[in-house]
């Protein structure tokens, strides 16, 4: 299991000397507005949900999430975040020869790794804006049995267009495709088309509530597929595996679907606006913004210049970012930075340049 996740406050704190609350996690993908407005109050009134046991596989989430997507419930699983199904996904789909699109999420490596399998990576480059090519990408399919894509890529904010990807699917019938989406609901909304809704046999999509709902200490997470793949997922999913609290979040998501709208919406505005502030604020320093459509950057470092040296004068002043050295096809050469509020985005701005030699 990889130690290298973002979200380490608590490590940073101590190598620091500080209070965990004192530190300000840049590292960690959630939403930069919170969690929707009325969640936490709902989840306080139900606290006594602990005491009895939760439904035994979900079924009011799935009820809840087929909703909120648009699609059948009989094509939704409910599991204990979207990392349950990464790692039984090769023994449920009986993966022989797996190919990760990156570079991107460590785990998908990890959950091949579970069952004995070493995939293969086709990577993206700088030179690319770390954008793959759809051309050598199909190219590259030719003996594998499965792929991960995660779209939009974590830890690069690249999004793979709808329609490019949905030809790969298409015209590859023998390839499984697992599509995580975990970051799409921040990809503003003309470019924010899930592969759920296209009911193609060989494409398991994964879809959270962790990052855009801000809940990820309450692991719950969705896989929507075609009935034949779902039932081979769940012969692997264990009893109660979604508690009790994460599925009455989950639950008052699907009943407060306008508000769940208007949250996602104000998202993508706060959004929009302070992707384009970072990359004045950073626009013509020695600091490399790659593109993103999500909420976060990842930021190549001048030469010379080391993830761990700015991650450490960064966290003297407070600031968790993560470095990205241990993402298979980057290097100690890049960050990535997460969004928070304006003045948190202005400040984390003034101390990058700082610990790289520019100008704050």
């Amino acid at each position: 299991m990889i130690q290298g996740h973002g979200g380490n406050v608590f490590a940073v704190a101590q190598q620091v000397g500080c209070q965990p609350e004192e530190i300000i996690d840049m590292s960690s993908n959630i939403n930069p507005l919170g969690a929707l407005p009325g969640l936490i109050e709902h989840l306080k009134e139900r606290l006594d949900r602990i005491r009895v046991l939760p439904e035994v596989d979900g079924r009011a989430a799935i009820q809840a999430i087929a909703a909120l997507l648009g699609v059948a419930t009989e094509r939704v699983l409910a599991g204990g975040g979207t990392t349950q199904f990464i790692y039984t996904a090769c023994a449920a789909l009986a993966s022989r020869r797996v190919l990760i699109v990156g570079p991107t999420y460590a785990d998908y490596t990890d959950g091949c790794r579970v069952h004995n399998i070493e995939p293969d990576f086709f990577l993206a480059g700088p030179t690319d804006g770390f954008a793959p090519n759809l051309e050598r990408l199909e190219a590259a399919l030719v003996g594998y049995d499965t792929v991960f894509v995660c779209n939009p890529n974590n830890p690069t904010g690249q999004l793979i267009p709808h329609a490019g990807l949905l030809h790969l699917c298409r015209t590859h019938p023998e390839v499984r495709f697992i599509i995580d989406e975990s970051y799409l609901p921040f990809v503003p909304a003309d470019r924010n088309h899930s592969m759920s809704t296209n009911s193609l046999d060989n494409v398991v999509v994964l879809w959270s509530v962790s990052k855009i709902f801000g809940m990820p200490g309450l692991r719950a997470g969705f896989l929507v597929a075609n009935p034949p793949v779902v039932d081979r997922f769940r012969r692997y999913m264990q009893p109660w595996c979604v508690n009790s609290l994460a599925q009455e979040a989950v639950c008052f998501l699907g009943a407060n679907r306008e508000a769940v709208a208007r949250f996602i919406t104000d998202t993508r505005t706060f959004l929009d606006r302070e992707r384009d502030l970072l990359c004045r604020r950073l626009h013509g320093g020695s600091l490399t913004l790659y593109p993103s459509m999500t909420s976060y950057f990842l930021i190549g470092l001048p030469e010379g210049g080391t993830a761990s040296g700015v991650c450490r004068a960064l966290a003297e002043q407070r600031f968790l970012i993560r470095n990205c050295a241990n993402f298979h096809g980057l290097s100690e050469r890049y960050i990535r930075i997460a969004l928070k509020d304006g003045a948190t985005n202005e400040a984390v701005s003034n101390h990058l340049l700082a610990a790289v030699g520019g100008e704050a």
